[in-house]
């Protein structure tokens, strides 16, 4: 479906305006950096033929209008990549005796900017339809594009799979003590309840405290929560009508859970160790936060007896409480049915909702997209809730008053934008390449092309990034957590989009094109493993006590790391692939376990054995990867220091 344009202006009879700054020029003469007489067609785009489009003007669009103007940009992009792919693919398979399939794909072009549509009016690329999941599932558009970025079930991404490889028969004990991740969790003991209801006792200050830091890191990760919902959740704990059963009373309780889960994680990015008192204080603030979600779950049937934004509100804090306590498949459970109550209310709109009601469901659709996307990445098998094959058709998050300072309210509407743009980007990555009977990462004549189209993609993702998320590709910290939290995003989808290079070069196979041979690599395969190799070390270096990493992610990062170890490991055992892997893998193992065991101690209670297991799969990985380098002295291979470490 094409974006819409805003109409050309006629040429003939339209007097110049006067030219009050840059901004009011054309794109053209903008790139150009010279005068524009801001006519639509400008006078130098007549003369040149050029298409004269203006496509930023700061006196009518803000920051957050412009970001989503690029990610709009970026999922037109996506949407004509399976087509762009496919006659790749085509061309290849006919030419693949005469050509290499390691050149670059010729990059699909951007389609103009769309005119800027008031946020309070749902802003989105894509028409509301009443009845969004009603017949046949839009996977494909008119011209057999994908439509919806969806993560299909059984692909062959997850770090399971990586194990299974056959570079790793050499290393039985990897497998020998492993157990499957889905099994470890199950048979987990139930989350223990307690028999009487206990409220803490919290003073105003207090309440004001923990509400503050949930709404400056749940909240800005998350932005569901309006400021008008926070304030009233603030009158009922102040006035002690918690004990009421209600969803307005599990509400208040959860985010008052989930904020003292906001205080436990909170900068936790140094290296330096925390402090007996230190942590003394967040062990008391976890304690506290297990207390009020123990309350709110006994009035969690509430939520599932009611179908509104509140109560898929409700069971969405109840997921992030579960991922909290590193509880995957509980985590999943309500996901499902966060989402399930989503696509409900998406579908059959209550006509009594207002637009708070309705920016508030469309928010929770996309944490449920983002987050159920994130388990579906480690547990394949899962059944998925189909709130994917839908989300083309749901809007991208529009006006909605969360934070009472508005250039907070911007950067967290821009955070979610972005990573909402990269969850997609993910998807697309794991579905062209690692499809279960579909993915192109085996197959010789197609991954080049998809590899080169998905990287420029992920490229422009990030040249679209705010200068207050920018990062660098190095092991530098970032200026802020956020950053920090895309940096490790857009790391792990660029391990994953190369590492079909690094799979055909360790298969040792020699097929028809010799640019791809195990034996004799070209140069530009060569560079396209270092890319993946690069990414996997990178990503296992910048790891950080990033708040949302210890407090959302703590599971699936432990997977994620597990698995760029096992892919270090498989590349060290090859002479001229070892050579690619810079020193600092040395001491890329205890980086590692010097954070997951500093979050395992805070967190405390019941650990989470699939956590323990990446934690061995790490261990028995850097032993080995240590055994596959020559002794020398390590003192040679010493990382540099940053700032802040001890």
């Amino acid at each position: 479906m094409t974006e819409p344009r805003v109409e050309a202006w006629s040429p003939s009879h339209e007097p110049a305006r006067k030219r009050l700054r840059t901004s009011h020029a054309c794109d053209i003469c903008r790139s150009r950096k010279i005068r524009c007489d801001g006519n639509r067609p400008c006078a130098t785009c007549l003369a040149s033929d050029q298409d004269c489009a203006y496509g930023s003007e700061a006196s009518s669009r803000g920051k957050t209008d412009l970001v989503l103007d690029g990610v709009l940009r970026i999922e037109q992009t996506l949407r004509e990549l399976n087509s762009t792919i496919t006659a790749y693919s085509t061309l290849g398979g006919r030419q693949a005796s005469c050509s290499s399939p390691t050149a670059h794909a010729t990059t699909t072009s951007y389609v103009d900017s769309p005119p800027a549509i008031d946020t309070a009016s749902s802003r989105t690329s894509h028409p509301q339809i009443q009845t969004p999941i009603s017949g046949a599932p839009p996977d494909r558009g008119a011209n057999g594009a994908f439509e919806n970025a969806v993560l299909d079930s059984m692909h062959t991404s997850t770090t399971e799979s990586v194990l299974q490889w056959h570079h790793f028969d050499g290393f039985p004990s990897l497998r020998n003590d492993y157990t499957p991740i889905f099994q470890l969790e199950q048979s987990r003991p139930a989350l223990s309840m307690k028999i009487a209801t206990v409220y803490p006792y919290v003073t105003s200050e207090d309440v004001d405290s923990i509400l503050d830091s949930f709404q400056q890191n749940v909240n800005f990760w998350y932005p569901t929560m309006s400021l008008r919902q926070l304030d009233r959740a603030r009158a009922v704990l102040n006035s002690g009508a918690t004990s009421e059963d209600s969803i307005e009373s599990s509400i208040s309780l959860l985010t008052m859970a989930l904020g003292c889960a906001s205080q436990a994680t909170a900068g936790l990015e140094a290296t330096v160790e925390l402090t007996d008192q230190e942590l003394r204080w967040r062990t008391s603030r976890r304690q506290m936060g297990d207390v009020y979600f123990d309350v709110a779950l006994k009035k969690a049937y509430n939520a599932h007896l009611s179908v509104s934004s509140v109560s898929a509100q409700c069971l969405f804090f109840v997921a992030l409480y579960f991922a909290f306590l590193t509880r995957p498949l509980q985590a999943w459970e309500y996901i499902g049915a966060t989402a399930a109550k989503c696509m409900m209310l998406l579908s059959y709109p209550p006509e009594g909702d207002t637009h708070e009601d309705r920016e508030r469901t469309r928010r929770i659709f996309w944490a449920c997209y983002i987050l159920e996307s994130d388990y579906i990445a480690e547990l394949s098998a899962s059944p998925v809730s189909g709130i994917s094959r839908i989300e083309s058709s749901v809007p991208l998050p529009g006006s909605y008053n969360t934070h009472p300072l508005q250039q907070e309210e911007e950067q967290s509407s821009l955070y979610f934008l972005a990573c909402i743009s990269m969850r997609r980007l993910l998807n697309r990555v794991h579905h062209l390449l690692y499809a279960s009977g579909s993915g192109a990462a085996i197959d010789t004549s197609r991954f080049p092309y998809i590899v080169a189209e998905l990287q420029h993609q992920l490229d422009e993702w990030r040249n679209l990034l705010p200068t207050s998320f920018a990062f660098t590709m190095d092991t530098t910290p970032t200026t802020s957590a956020a950053s920090g939290f895309l940096r490790q995003r857009y790391l792990t989808c660029r391990s994953v989009i190369y590492r079909p290079y690094l799979m055909w070069l360790l298969s040792g196979s020699r097929g028809g094109n010799d640019d791809l041979s195990a034996s004799a690599p070209s140069n530009e395969a060569r560079r396209s493993c270092k890319a993946c190799l690069d990414a996997c070390l990178m990503h296992v270096l910048n790891l950080r006590g990033f708040p949302q990493t210890v407090l959302v992610d703590t599971w699936i990062c432990s997977l994620s790391m597990a698995c760029a170890m096992l892919v270090l490991l498989a590349a060290c055992r090859v002479p001229s692939l070892r050579e690619l892997i810079g020193p600092e893998v040395l001491h890329a193992g205890d980086h590692l376990k010097q954070f997951l065991q500093r979050w395992q101690r805070l967190m405390g209670g019941p650990r989470s054995p699939s956590v323990d297991q990446s934690l061995r799969i790490i261990n028995a990985a850097d032993k080995f990867i240590r055994e596959a380098y020559p002794a020398s002295p390590l003192d040679s291979f010493a990382l540099p220091r940053r700032t802040g470490d001890s």
